[in-house]
């Protein structure tokens, strides 16, 4: 098994890392500084045109997008437990996966980055404002979603994708001026998954900070 797996710290490429640390298998861990943009470098781009982490290196073989590198873990890891295997219990994980994927996380990026979206000083300041606002009700949806979960994790019995990705998503909302201790059941989630050993080893590497609220002055 040859697995390399490009991140960047705090980004959700932590999703795809904590897995591979959670099924205890051999992989290669490649920090990509997007500050420095190490993402948009010749040797990157020929591995990945649309310079985005995080990008998954199979053997000779090259995987990009989040949804795809996970999907293609579990294949390839059924013995990790990373999602449910079969049933109901797959599809919903799977369906609350890609909402976060293609709904959450994006909202985020107009915060973050509304620059993106347009080029105008102030239409970029009322778009990151109003941005802000939608986020705060997307991660009270998981919010709910953590507070109803019949089992001991948001993936199910065992730690995996959606743990992650709600911890993400939690975090960069201290980014966006949002409390996570204001969201009690996440944030205790969040926390929990991060002590697991395996996700510890992913915080100290990418070194990062659960808690990045900071309250108004």
């Amino acid at each position: 098994m040859s697995l390399k797996l490009y991140y960047a710290p705090g980004a959700c490429s932590f999703v795809p890392h904590s897995l591979l640390e959670l099924a205890g298998v051999p992989f290669e861990p490649v920090m990509v500084k997007l500050h420095k943009g190490e993402h948009r470098t010749p040797e990157y781009l020929a591995m990945n045109p649309r310079g985005q982490v995080p990008v998954l290196v199979d053997g000779a073989d090259v995987i990009t997008q989040i949804v795809a590198i996970v999907l293609h873990l579990d294949q390839r890891l059924p013995e990790a437990g990373l999602l449910p295997q079969a049933g109901l219990e797959r599809t919903r994980v799977i369906e609350t996966f890609v909402w976060m994927n293609n709904t959450v996380h994006p909202m985020f990026t107009h915060v973050f980055m509304p620059q993106k979206f347009t080029d105008d000083a102030a239409a970029q300041a009322a778009v990151k404002a109003h941005c802000v606002r939608l986020y705060r009700e997307l991660l009270g949806e998981i919010e709910a979603m953590v507070a109803k979960k019949a089992t001991p994790w948001l993936t199910g019995a065992n730690p995996g994708v959606l743990d992650a990705y709600a911890l993400t998503l939690l975090r960069w909302g201290g980014f966006a001026g949002i409390d996570p201790t204001s969201l009690p059941h996440t944030w205790a989630l969040a926390q929990a998954f991060a002590a697991l050993p395996a996700v510890a080893r992913v915080v100290e590497r990418e070194k990062l900070q659960l808690n990045v609220y900071k309250p108004a002055a």
